[in-house]
């Protein structure tokens, strides 16, 4: 006769998730990353802010709770989320995370995008992020490349951000 296994016991002490995400750029539209608004005469296309590096994080953060992606939780045909701000996203995100039980331990993010250079945005775009993690900004990692002009992000049309993270028992 089995015994029902223990979940206590069961529950790892730590969870690991990785994040994609991919916008399009278009004229018309603000550009946003990590929170921070970037000038530019292109910006992403999308149904919140188009910020395609929060949404990767959210998406490495949800995937380590096996809670599904960004997009069933604030779907693009809710109109609740038309033209969000993603940083009020992840803040809610940060919320699930803390009901699991779990502390961010920390996010490593690259940014791929051939123009414009953003590396002078990476610390901004740490800052808030990390706050709206409740974290110290030593526990979250942005990085930016480009693809030497080839593919999507290369020829300008796109935006993409790739994301991982770990997650402490608490």
């Amino acid at each position: 006769m089995s015994e029902t296994p223990n979940t206590e016991q069961l529950t790892p002490n730590f969870r690991i998730g990785t994040g994609y995400d991919v916008h399009r750029l278009v004229e018309g539209r603000k550009l946003v990353l990590g929170g921070v608004e970037i000038p530019f005469d292109k910006g992403t296309l999308g149904h919140s802010d188009g910020d395609a590096l929060t949404h990767a994080i959210a998406d490495a953060v949800l995937g380590a709770l096996a809670l599904g992606d960004i997009g069933q939780h604030f779907p693009d045909t809710d109109p609740a989320y038309e033209s969000a701000y993603s940083i009020d996203l992840l803040q809610h995100v940060a919320e699930l995370i803390n009901g699991a039980g779990y502390v961010v331990s920390n996010i490593d993010a690259t940014i791929v995008l051939q123009q414009p250079k953003v590396s002078p945005f990476l610390s901004e775009m740490r800052q808030k992020l990390s706050n709206a993690l409740n974290v110290t900004v030593e526990q979250v990692s942005v990085k930016a490349t480009t693809t030497e002009g080839l593919g999507m992000t290369g020829s300008g049309e796109a935006v993409a951000a790739q994301a991982v993270c770990l997650l402490s028992k608490r």
